[in-house]
């Protein structure tokens, strides 16, 4: 499914009604350049869950965990590491929910990933001039079934 977000606004509302759609265990790989909106979609989906701390780019600590919404959302970034250092983190704790409490996972720059989870949303934010960008969404596996409630409010927009 291809979204086009005229403005940063737009972006926001897209992590918005992500945040209000998606269930705890949820885990979106971003992908776009740098300034594609990456980290403005997961500052709407933080509004969505209530999370109320700044939601900045974890781009120097990796990982931002905000617990105090409906769900934890964690937010990672994966931008100045190497599959090897990525691998060395166990991401995957966060997304089979082995020592954290189940939340919604947004990966920035997951192209990164040594190894892809099972069940994801991928998302890649294309800009468009002038200030516009393209969201692509595609599910794999168990995604592609928690996204209908997604899927039934976009189309009320």
């Amino acid at each position: 499914m291809q979204i086009y977000l005229p403005n940063a606004q737009a972006t926001l509302d897209l992590g918005n009604r992500l945040g209000r759609s998606l269930p705890a265990g949820s885990v979106l790989l971003l992908k776009g350049d740098l300034g594609s909106g990456k980290t403005t979609l997961v500052q709407g989906i933080g509004q969505a869950l209530g999370i109320t701390d700044p939601i900045l780019s974890p781009t120097f600590t990796l990982i931002n965990e905000y617990l105090e919404g409906e769900i934890p959302l964690y937010h990672l970034d994966l931008y100045r590491l190497t599959p090897q250092e990525v691998n060395d983190l166990n991401l995957a704790m966060y997304w089979e929910s082995l020592e954290v409490t189940p939340g919604i996972v947004a990966i920035e720059w997951s192209e990164r990933l040594p190894s892809l989870p099972q069940d994801y949303l991928d998302i890649t934010l294309t800009p468009i001039e002038p200030e516009g960008r393209q969201a692509t969404l595609h599910p794999v596996g168990k995604m592609t079934q928690d996204l209908t409630k997604f899927w039934l409010t976009l189309a009320e927009h």
